[in-house]
């Protein structure tokens, strides 16, 4: 028979998926923590909460083995309460219940209240987005909107997250300010749509006032902007960041697919020229920005043709940064109706060409840098390393700054110029300027 374990109750909030739900994870512990519960973050308790993500197939079923994971270790007695949230439990609450009946409670997106409660502690309205941060000291995730009113065909978060809703300015600010009397410099700030942000409040979209309310916040030195959808793209944006020193000439713009048949059925609400246009626009105007994207690749109906016109273009618009994945087949989703014709094989066959390209493209630019320095944050130290980013270096996703600790002592959080020394596809190496070597 199964004993309880007699550990004092600790909370442990086990996070999959993206930085939105890690943001949320982060906010459920800081209530936890404001109502004097013990509570940890993927280490040991004998309570666990999973927050799971439903996005893509890979990552529904990363979320079901973690769960899975959890049930026998609930078995064992090694924990002794299981409760699931996120995406996943939106999405599949029913299907979940049935098929893992050991977990305690499932709860979806917006059930923040009813799992406190589960958890023995009460929602505190007072807190107004106070959370406890998981990243390096140094940046947060900054979540400015939840939900989307964007169409895409392949995509599953409005039945998730629902229709988009910004957070008022004047409350983002307040959240910043918290933040950086905490020691944040650096604002990632992250939404499904971030072009999006204030329509639904003012009626018009309101990003680059955002981004400028968030620069006067003293303590923040880098405001970083991920997911921004090209269609409607606010232009004065741009404007904001040639001007203001403090948002980084950085841009994750998802774009998806470019071939105009494909982007039609993915209900994008553009064109290959359209796209082309604006991306040679904002370039025009910012030639310094670094342009980040995401491509999906073996959608419905792509054909070699289609494959060929992604491919030349991914070439001729060389992105600072990119990243592709395999198109994945989501029930409920318009393109649910369109036979996945493309073999799981021919994807990722696909999808390994296009970062065969990219990672081609990077390592070109990668050793333009050589000889430059490049005013750099140290994130963290790992092995015999002090790992930093440069302005156009977003965590995890992107290039890193790898520095030899043996012969270098840096602060992890604080900024430093960085002389670049040498550099492979996706990593650079550099020497720190006016630090003092290890011994001196």
């Amino acid at each position: 028979m199964r004993t309880k374990s007699r550990k004092q109750n600790k909370i442990n909030v086990i996070t999959m998926g993206c930085s939105k739900n890690l943001y949320d994870s982060e906010v459920l512990m800081g209530q936890l923590k404001a109502n004097d519960k013990d509570v940890v973050h993927e280490e040991e308790g004998n309570i666990v909460v999973v927050n799971t993500c439903g996005f893509i197939d890979n990552a529904k079923e990363e979320s079901v083995n973690t769960i899975l994971e959890q049930i026998q270790k609930k078995e064992s007695g090694a924990i002794d309460q299981l409760f699931v949230t996120g995406c996943l439990s939106e999405r599949y609450k029913p299907d979940l219940e049935k098929e893992m009946p050991q977990v305690d409670a499932y709860f979806g997106t917006t059930d923040l209240p009813q799992l406190l409660k589960a958890l023995g502690a009460d929602y505190k309205h007072e807190l107004l987005g106070d959370r406890q941060t998981t990243t390096p000291k140094n940046y947060a995730y900054f979540k400015v909107s939840e939900g989307c009113d964007r169409p895409c065909s392949f995509c599953a978060i409005p039945l998730m997250r629902g229709n988009h809703r910004s957070t008022p300015i004047e409350e983002l600010v307040q959240r910043a300010e918290k933040l950086a009397q905490n020691g944040v410099k650096e604002l990632l700030l992250i939404a499904q749509d971030l072009t999006y942000y204030g329509l639904d409040l003012y009626q018009e979209r309101r990003l680059a006032d955002l981004l400028r309310a968030l620069a006067k916040v003293s303590g923040i030195e880098w405001i970083r902007m991920h997911y921004a959808f090209p269609s409607g793209f606010p232009m004065e944006v741009i404007e904001v960041m040639k001007q203001e020193p403090k948002v980084c000439n950085y841009l994750d713009i998802p774009l998806q697919h470019i071939s105009d048949p494909i982007l039609k059925s993915m209900r994008r609400g553009t064109t290959q020229k359209k796209t082309t246009d604006l991306i040679d626009n904002i370039r025009k105007i910012l030639p310094e920005i670094a342009l980040r994207t995401t491509l999906i690749v073996g959608y419905p109906g792509e054909t070699e043709a289609d494959f060929e016109t992604l491919k030349q273009w991914v070439k001729t618009m060389r992105f600072e940064r990119l990243g592709c994945f395999t198109y994945s087949h989501e029930e409920n989703t318009h393109a649910y109706q369109l036979e996945d014709n493309v073999p799981q094989q021919v994807k990722q066959e696909r999808a390994n060409e296009i970062m065969k390209i990219q990672s081609e493209i990077s390592w070109e630019q990668n050793q333009k840098k050589v000889g430059k320095s490049f005013r750099c944050v140290i994130d963290r130290k790992q092995g015999d390393h002090f790992v930093g980013r440069t302005e156009i270096d977003s965590p995890d996703v992107d290039n890193e700054v790898l520095i030899d600790a043996k012969k270098y002592y840096l602060k992890l959080g604080d900024f430093t110029d960085v002389e670049i020394v040498d550099a492979s596809d996706f990593d650079l190496y550099g020497i720190p300027l006016n630090n003092k070597a290890v011994g001196d």
